[in-house]
């Protein structure tokens, strides 16, 4: 067997049980994980992964004049009336049974 290194990192309790849940269902230990991560990052020399700042950047009600504000919240409306609004229990529950969460 090869010479291991330890590697501790500190991470969301959150982010670690679901990574474990998604890791125990596809039958690699955390530590494989890991190691696969860490191998890529030196096959592909960088992040074996696109990062980018995410193209719908959250809006920050400080940030919005109140005529922005208001075109919002009657984008929201229009929404519901429409029926484009799903319920957060709906999202929680097909969460719950893709991903277990």
């Amino acid at each position: 067997m090869a010479r291991t290194a330890n590697i501790f990192a500190r991470v969301e309790p959150e982010i670690k049980e679901q990574a474990e849940k998604v890791l125990e269902q596809l039958g690699i230990p955390m530590s494989n994980a890991i190691g696969l991560f860490l191998r890529q990052v030196v096959l592909q020399r960088g992040i074996p992964f696109e990062i980018k700042l995410p193209k719908n950047k959250p809006l920050l009600i400080e940030e919005l004049s109140e005529q922005q504000f208001n075109a919002k919240i009657e984008e929201g409306m229009a929404d519901l009336n429409s029926g484009k609004v799903v319920s957060a229990e709906k999202v929680f529950a097909r969460l719950s049974k893709d991903y277990g969460l």
